[in-house]
């Protein structure tokens, strides 16, 4: 029985899964933020150039 436990204890593999699981979950959550803060940026710039062709037309 203290041999199962001492295996248990030793065994990292589960770890090794939840350290990836993480990693992954923060490179997920930077490029989430960065195509968001790269949306606005895009949309401000197409706003700007709309205005301009509108006002230019008239």
């Amino acid at each position: 029985m203290q041999k199962a436990i001492s295996r248990y204890i030793r065994d990292e593999s589960g770890a090794t899964a939840i350290e990836y699981g993480l990693i992954a979950a923060l490179i997920a959550l930077a490029i989430i933020t960065g195509a968001g803060a790269l949306g606005n940026s895009i949309n401000a710039k197409f706003t700007t150039i709309g205005t301009r062709v509108a006002s230019s037309g008239s």
